[in-house]
């Protein structure tokens, strides 16, 4: 598909009654479309679980279709919230999960319990979660590595594609030459473009393999100047939190042949970037060069 119809496909209509439109949806695999943004799972974690139940509902009925989660968010507490959440609606949705386990038994344990806790008998997606350096990549495709058991977890029905989120340039890109991956999950976000020279080489490389690509940190601003994160706790970077900023760079993000944008794991952060998806359009050639102005000077939160 060339880039225009591609991002045409995509964009909404005008900005009014944005709060309660439907998010757009594109093509990810095999037929699969998938809501432009998707939720992710951190956002139900230091909710009860009424609370949860209903932030879910909502946002599929705004069209969410696409929910990611991993077992290491809130050591837990994100898939055992997600799981009785997303149950109503587990047939009509797509469920992506994660393992940081390298080898193959531990990867196995966590897959098993993730089922469980996530209350369903397959993932749609299932990854390697943080692949950060050569030596994850070594690990995982080594005899006993992950990749064994995420290769019998398709054949037995309980993963239908396979992926990994990226953390760095080199890893990921070595995992896409060596691995059938089926999609990648990493950050696309102006300053780490501009100043980070990060996620170019790895969209690029993933368009050459026929890798779906779907994206992270889309309103990240920077690296926190100190240790107090508040008001965004659940944030580990610095968010975009100013709408006028925040709907230019999830834009930019959306603006990519990607699939999705995962947004920040704050209810008001994923509240604003589900409107923001609703009426999205592709920046034009002088909005991005704008944007990209305004991230010289900051401290990108990766770097090739």
């Amino acid at each position: 598909m060339q880039r225009r119809t591609f991002l045409q496909s995509a964009a909404a209509g005008p900005l009014a009654a944005a709060s309660s439109a439907q998010l757009p949806k594109r093509e990810y695999k095999g037929g699969v479309k998938l809501s432009i943004i998707g939720f992710g799972g951190i956002v139900v974690c230091g909710m009860d679980q009424s609370h949860a139940n209903s932030t879910v509902a909502e946002a599929f009925d705004r069209g969410v279709n696409y929910y990611d989660v991993a077992p290491s968010y809130f050591d837990g507490e994100a898939e055992t919230k997600l799981g009785p959440a997303l149950e109503p609606y587990r047939k009509r949705s797509f469920l992506a999960c994660k393992t940081t386990e390298r080898d193959a038994a531990g990867a196995r344990k966590e897959l098993e319990r993730s089922l469980v806790r996530l209350k369903t008998d397959h993932f749609d997606l299932y990854q390697f979660h943080a692949v950060g350096k050569m030596e994850d990549v070594e690990k995982i495709l080594a005899p006993g590595g992950a990749a064994e058991t995420f290769m019998k977890a398709r054949k037995e029905g309980k993963a239908r594609f396979l992926g990994a989120s990226i953390h760095d340039a080199a890893a990921g890109i070595a995992l896409m030459e060596r691995f059938p991956l089926d999609s990648v999950l990493f950050p696309i976000n102006f300053v780490l473009f501009q100043e980070g020279h990060f996620g170019p080489q790895i969209l690029a490389k993933a368009k050459e393999k026929g890798i779906a690509r779907m994206a992270l940190k889309s309103m990240a601003h920077t690296a926190w100047p100190g240790a107090d994160h508040k008001p965004w706790d659940k944030c580990w970077y610095k968010p975009i939190d100013h709408p006028e900023l925040a709907e230019k760079a999830v834009r930019f993000t959306l603006s990519e042949e990607i699939t999705a944008a995962i947004p920040p794991g704050e209810e008001k952060l994923f509240r604003m970037a589900l409107d923001i998806g609703a009426r999205f359009k592709p920046l034009d050639a002088t909005e991005r060069a704008e944007l990209l102005a305004k991230a010289k000077g900051l401290t990108p939160i990766f770097r090739a």
